[in-house]
Order: C-alpha cells, then structure tokens, then sequence
C-alpha cells in the first residue's frame, strides 16, 4: 500500500496567500495496563551504573527515570495510567515547491492508541538474547533487541519493556479539547494490536538511551488481547467467561473512550482496505509528562520563538521563508510562489533537541521526519515517521552542563581561525576594480578588514529575476580579471579572500570563458542525484533548473574536494558553502535510502565533505604552515541538523528580510542566534543589513540606512562581523553607499576589534565545551523567571558582557534587564553608570553608535573591552 504522495507546486504562479497550517496527526492518548502476573507491583531497576527507572503501579501504572546523583529529580516520567507508547498507519503527502515542503498527515488507516506491559526485563550482558520460547512472538530477529549494535556504548544493566499496543472499535467522535478540537475522528481498519520493545541503557555517565520498536499489525485481536480486569474492577461488567477471566492478569484497563482512533478524510469506499495491505506502522509516538509552568529552548535553529510550550514544532530542514508570517510579504511571497512565504516554524537547520526551564532534556537519533507536540499543559508527545525511534535521555543540573553533555555526544566545531575573528567580513560583488574601489575607501576609513568575501568570483547572468551567479564553481576571469594578482596584493596585507559554493550545478553550456563544465562532468560520473527514471533530477531553482550532487555516492567527495582544491590553490582561504536543505523527498539516492530521512541528513554530509577537505588540506601542509592560524581555512554554511556542530565550522542565518520585523527581519537575527547555541550552534552569524529585498509595484523592501547601521551595532558583538549587499544591491543602502555609512561601519568593525581578546577565550571554550558565544540569559540565570520570557530583547556575550541592541525603527532608548543571580554590578560602557539592584530594569539611552552594552563591574573582561574601547579612539 503507497503511503506517501509527492505533490510539485514549483511552477504554480498564482496561490493561496493565507495557506492552512498542514494537516497532521493530532494528539494521539490512550490507556495503559500491565499484567500484574509478570510485572512487578513497584520495583526500582539499575540501568547502567547511573541512572534508575522506578516502576511504579500507583494511578494505573508509571515509569520515572532519575540520575543516582540526584534520586529525587526526575529526568523523565510517563503520565500515570496513561500509553507511552503508540503507533498508527497514516498516508502522508509531501508538498514540495522550490526548497518549501509542507508535510500533512491524510488517511489514518490504523492507530494503537493503548498500551500494555507483559514484561520488564533486565539485561545484564551484551550476549544477552532473548528466550525465544517466551518471546515466540519477536518478529524473526530484526525486531529484536537481541542484535550487539542494538547494545553498543551500553553500560550494563540495560533495561526491555514488553508488551502489546491495541486498538478498539468505536464509533465516530470529536477529540474533546486542544488545536484540533474540531476535527473528527473514526476507527479505520478492523481492530488491531502490535508488539513493541522498549529498550532504556546507559550510554555514558550523563545519557541514557532509549529505543523503541513497534511490531507489524496483527488483526487476530481477540486472541491476542482481551482487555479484562481483575479484583477491585470487578464492577466492569464485560462479557466474558468466568475461566477466561481468571486466566488474565490486567491490572487496570480503560473504563471509557478517550482521545481519537483516526483521521476522517475521505470516503467510505476508500476505507474498504484489505488487511494483508496493512504490513507496516509509520507513526511511532512517545508521551510523557511535563509541568505547567516548564519552558522548552532549542531545536536548532529558530527565528520566532525561544520558549515553545504550547506549540507542535516540526522537525524538517528546508527554505527558512521570506517573510515568515511577517506582512504584507509573506502575502506576497506566498501569492507568487506555493507557500515561498514559510511560516514560524520553517528553518534551514532544526533539530530534534530540546531543554527545559526544569533543566529535562531529550534529543532523538535518526533523521526521520517527527513533530514534538507541546500544545497540552501536562504532556509532551513526539511523532516520528517511522515504526521505531531512538534518542537520548540527557542528565544535568544547568543550561550549560546540558549544551556540554549534548554537544559531548553530537561533536563540537574546531577553534576558528584567527583571521576570520580579527576584523571585518567584507561582502563584496562586481569584480577586481570594484573590490579596489571599496578597498582604498576601506583603508581610508581605517576600517579593520579580515576578508574579502566575493559572492560573484564564478561569474553573474541576467535572467528573469534579474543578475544571478553562474553554478559552475571556477573563477571568472572576465569579471575578476587579474584574480590572482587581487589575491596577492590583498594578502599582502593579510586580508584573506573568501568565495561561494554550493551542492548544486547549473549546465553551463551557454557560460562565456568556461574552463570546465562541472554540471557535465557530474552527470558523466554518475554523481548525481537521479529521478525515478534514472536520470539526473534537476530541481527547480529561482530562474534556473539545477543538479544536485549525490552526496552518499562514493565518488562524490573526491571529485567535490578536487574542485575546493582548485579554488585553494589560487589562494583563497574560506567560502560559503550554501543550500543543502532542498533534496527532493522523491529523489533516488546511490544509498538507496529513505529520501525523506536522507533529506534530513543531506545538509550534514554537505557539512562533512567540506570539512574533511578543510582537515586533509590541513594535514597535508608543512608542519609550520600547518600550524599558523594566518593559513587555516574556513567555511560557513546555513543548513544544518541535529549532528552539524560536529562537521560545521561555522553558521550564518540564511536570508532574512531587510526589515526591523520579527518573524523575519532584524530581531529574528537575534532569536536564530540565541536558539541555535542553545542548541549546539556555538558559531553563528546573520547578513549585516539582511538580505531578502523586494521590489514589487505595491510592496517593496528597501534596506534603509538606519536599519543597517543597526544591524551594524548587532553583529558587532556576534562572531563573525561580515556584510552582505543583499539580492538586490541596487536597491539597498550598504556600508560604502557614503561617508556616514563607511564612517559608522568603521566605528563597529572597531567595537568588534575591541573584544577580540575574549572572542579569542570563548572560541577555544566553545570547541572545548560546546558552548556559544552568544548566550540566552537563560544559560547562566536559570532560576530567575523573567528571564523565560526574553527572545531577541537582549543576550550575553559570555558571562561578561551584556548587549541590549536597538531592534525597532527610530528608538533612541531601550529597556534593559539585569538578572537575579549576579553578584556583580553592571556597568554601562558608554557612561560609566552602575546598575546595581537584581532582577530590575532600567531605560538606557542608545543614540546612533551607542548601542546599550554592559560589563561586569570591575571584571578584567570588562576593563580590558574598555580599554581597547579607549585606545581605538571611540570611547
């Protein structure tokens, strides 16, 4: 049975500007039960030498899992009486449009919304197997916990939970309450049960892993599972035997309908479905309790919100949007192009992590497709597209030891060179005399410059939209003519030049002054990613159709290494290695795995290959070149998932809007930064200006010269300080366009000299311990809760700086809040004043060139930021 269906929308040209939010499986609950014969009436077990499950059958039965150095606080707990475990059998469709995917759940053609438990079960060894006479139901081996990679980096005792998952007929009715209070439900299919493991072990002293498995359906319900109770339910009148009664063990079974059975969404005739066609559950979901008043922070990087208790967050890499729920231009961008416009929950780099204000914390493995659904006060479900789930579990007393114990786990990105944290990113286009011109304004200005990074060194071509880049990734000499003497002349004043690549190629037959025709070599070794015919699948890009390389071919890395190679030898020191988040979900893959999956994963292996290069170039250098910072390379990229901070160097946001609004513009730069260090993005940056301009009859986005000196201001206490004139130059106001906008670039780029002494420190930390360099309050004032409530409003550099940016049009003040916790004072840089009293607010003046920043009083940080301050003549 097909349960997915690929929809194109790229070429559709007139939308819907307001589309529906897509249609996915709502909150699926229901009851559980244990067999009181086989399972233990309360029992802590072992599970590795740190951690404690306690089985507990008060309320109808629960699990609680707490780390041995803290026995009181639970990590994670199961709703008592309540499935933690169930599964359904949806039809999925896959909305796809030019990097934009909307996934919606249709038919559901079965659900286990119950649960039992038959057995809890220690492993002691990693030879262990199960007793296949007692277990004669495990599915012939690869549903079985008993394979060695199932157990590896487990420290014994490791722990399996077994039993059933089972459906009940019943009739049509209304979920009761939640977003999908409106939507009807009904029982698809006859009634059904399903095997499912649950396996919990430790995997080291801070993490434990969990796994769950879900069986194929098995239609022969009643005998399988009989719901009946024992003892004190006895006032349950079912209809059975006496003697079948007194065989079963259920403890606690439900005593009326609750939650849904399946989505109502076609017609009858397209129910009357065979059982031998249902073979397989898709829908994996895991509930478990939270309280009321817990903030979740993280899953990757997010441009709307920090705190998301009561939203579903969709776990899926793709076009961030332009606009973003932002008007009037995610109207327009929506109108134009099937839902280009995103929504708040669109990103380039997600991630299945999360941690709470009640320092729990779980991240999934895998790269399936999932939903983590918030929206109740009491509970948290996952749904994952699968029918098994592994993650992990995460141990730790604050914010920062939990990013250490993630990050431990998912990898950590090297130290930056130092060059690219010395001075200013210079974005540049248009070719050699362009970049001297701006250069000699550059010096004139005393501006300190690290790079020059040259978006258009592979050539432009006008086409509908207007100039775009050539994707064949070699210089053009025509337009940067004298490339290499550029690059000598530059770097003989140690300022390095940067480039552009990304995983797709464009035919370049009609390219004047080609040397190579990458896109044709691609094709002719077999690289690329192919359709369900064979051929190469060229993916619809703006004005042009593209191939994208197969990234999981074996020769794909070689053959993409010998072209940054090439790039490399010219001189050039760094690139941007763009996209990698628009693999089509129906592509054919050399793996031939999952193209869903491998959509996920896509941007990680674009990640890796680039790193690796960076690495064997590294090792392939003299030992003293090897080891001079003025020689490493470097590249940053803007798609990501869960284990990016290990193969990535370094971040930038993506697109966003050249506006002060939230979803998408200025202040969104800020929440992207702070929820992907959250998340374990220790290196990030935005556009300097943003990028998305638009210049429609009726609506147009101009980047005006306040909103770029501000977003000046910004990014001079980020990482990396680097410009971008945006897609549309012309249009923008830019750091050259005039003696104010170079004068005040210059005073930034100097602020962000002025504490590169401390970037220094927190880019060594951050490869040590994960940590980013711009901070959420949250990480180091956890207890105080009106931090909670802060997005883009303000954030630390640190422990030792605090930066309160002026993110909204014509303010010449901003409201500053200074934390409960902190013994120290704050001090304004600017004026000197002290802001003693905890947990208060203060208005601060913040004129151009001003922006609101404080040090800890009498800190050797703060003292020497302002020193630097002093002798750079801007103090």
């Amino acid at each position: 049975m097909g349960t997915l269906k690929i929809t194109k929308k790229h070429h559709k040209h007139l939308n819907n500007p307001f589309p529906s939010t897509p249609r996915s499986l709502p909150f699926i609950q229901g009851r559980l039960l244990f067999n009181s014969q086989t399972v233990p009436p309360n029992k802590i077990f072992s599970v590795g030498k740190d951690f404690q499950l306690l089985w507990s059958i008060k309320n109808g039965g629960s699990l609680s899992i707490y780390h041995q150095s803290q026995p009181t606080k639970a990590l994670w707990s199961t709703i008592p009486g309540q499935a933690f475990v169930t599964a359904a059998l949806c039809e999925t469709e896959v909305e796809e449009s030019r990097g934009s995917f909307a996934i919606k759940d249709r038919n559901v053609y079965l659900v286990c919304d119950h649960q039992t438990i038959e057995d809890i079960r220690v492993i002691s060894e990693p030879d262990h197997h199960f007793d296949q006479d007692n277990d004669h139901d495990l599915s012939s081996g690869n549903m079985s916990f008993a394979q060695k990679n199932d157990l590896k980096d487990t420290e014994f005792p490791a722990l399996v939970i077994t039993g059933w998952l089972f459906s009940n007929r019943r009739k049509k009715r209304h979920q009761e309450s939640g977003i999908y209070k409106d939507i009807e439900f009904e029982t698809r299919g006859p009634p059904t049960c399903a095997r499912y493991w649950v396996l919990f072990d430790q995997k080291n002293n801070n993490q434990i892993g969990f796994q769950v498995r879900v069986g194929p359906p098995n239609f022969e319900f009643q005998q399988r599972i009989s719901p009946t109770p024992l003892g004190r339910h006895r006032r349950l009148r079912w209809k059975l035997g006496k003697i079948r009664r007194r065989k079963l063990g259920w403890y606690r079974f439900f005593t009326r309908s609750r939650g849904f059975v399946a989505v109502s969404s076609s017609s009858e005739e397209e129910m009357e479905m065979k059982s031998a066609e249902l073979t397989e559950f898709n829908r994996v979901c895991i509930t478990y309790s939270s309280e009321g008043n817990e903030r979740f922070y993280g899953f990757g990087e997010q441009f709307s919100h920090m705190d998301f208790k009561g939203k579903r967050v969709p776990i899926f890499v793709q076009e961030q949007g332009i606009g973003r729920g932002d008007q009037p231009i995610t109207f327009a961008a929506n109108l134009v192009s099937y839902r280009a416009g995103g929504d708040w929950s669109t990103t380039y780099a997600p991630s299945p992590f999360y941690m709470t204000s009640k320092m729990r914390s779980l991240y999934l493995e895998g790269y399936d497709y999932s939903v983590f659904d918030m929206t109740r006060h009491d509970r948290v479900q996952i749904q994952i597209q699968s029918n098994s789930v592994q993650g992990r579990i995460l141990n730790g007393n604050s914010p920062s030891e939990i990013i250490e114990n993630l990050t431990e786990t998912i990898g950590r990105p090297p130290e930056l060179p130092k060059w690219i944290i010395s001075g200013a990113v210079v974005g540049m286009q248009g070719g050699t005399e362009a970049v001297r011109r701006v250069w000699d304004e550059l010096k004139d200005h005393k501006v300190p410059v690290s790079a020059f990074w040259l978006q258009d060194w592979v050539g432009q071509r006008e086409t509908m939209i207007g100039s775009q880049l050539w994707w064949n990734w070699e210089v053009d000499t025509t337009r940067y003519h004298g490339w290499q003497q550029l690059i000598n002349d530059l770097g003989a004043k140690n300022i390095k030049v940067m480039t552009y690549c990304n995983p797709c190629l464009a035919p370049a037959d009609e390219k004047p002054n080609q040397r190579r025709n990458l896109f044709e070599e691609a094709k002719k070794l077999d690289i690329l990613v192919k359709d369900k015919y064979g051929e190469p699948y060229m993916v619809p890009n703006t004005a042009f159709d593209v191939g994208m390389l197969d990234l999981t071919h074996p020769d794909t890395a070689a053959w993409f290494k010998q072209v940054l190679q090439e790039m490399v030898d010219d001189g050039v020191k760094g690139w941007m290695a763009d996209f990698g988040e628009g693999l089509p979900v129906d592509a054919t893959l050399y793996s031939g795995e999952d193209p869903i999956s491998a959509h996920n994963r896509y941007p990680e292996l674009w990640a890796q290959i680039n790193r690796e290069f960076v690495e064997e170039w590294k090792s392939g250098r003299a030992a003293k070149e090897r080891e001079d910072p003025e020689e490493a390379l470097v590249f940053f990229m803007r798609a990501g998932f869960r284990d990016s901070p290990k193969w990535g160097m370094l971040f930038w946001e993506g697109d966003q809007m050249v506006s002060w609004q939230a979803n998408d513009g200025i202040k969104s730069s800020v929440v992207g930064l702070l929820s992907s260090g959250i998340s374990g993005y220790a290196f990030n940056h935005s556009d300097i200006g943003g990028y998305c301009a638009v210049n429609l009859p009726f609506i147009k986005y101009h980047r005006s010269e306040e909103l770029l000196m501000r977003w000046m201001e910004l990014n001079a206490f980020t990482t990396v300080f680097r410009t971008h004139e945006g897609n549309k130059p012309s249009c923008n106001s830019q750091f050259y366009s005039n003696h104010k906008t170079l004068s005040h670039f210059a005073r930034c780029a100097k602020m962000y000299k002025a504490w590169y002494f401390y970037r220094i420190q927190l880019v060594k930390e951050a490869a040590r311990k994960g940590l980013p360099v711009c901070r959420h309050l949250f990480l180091h004032y956890p207890n105080d809760r009106n931090v909670h409530s802060l997005s883009y409003q303000q954030f630390l550099i640190g422990t030792e700086i605090l930066v309160v940016p002026v993110l909204d049009k014509g303010k010449k003040n901003v409201k500053a809040y200074f934390p409960e916790g902190e013994t120290c004072s704050w001090q304004h840089i600017w004026s000197g004043k002290l802001f003693k009293e905890q947990g208060s607010e203060a208005w601060v003046e913040a004129p151009v060139g001003y922006p609101p920043v404080f040090i800890k009083a009498g800190s050797n940080v703060g003292e020497t930021f302002v020193e630097n301050l002093r002798n750079l003549g801007i103090l």
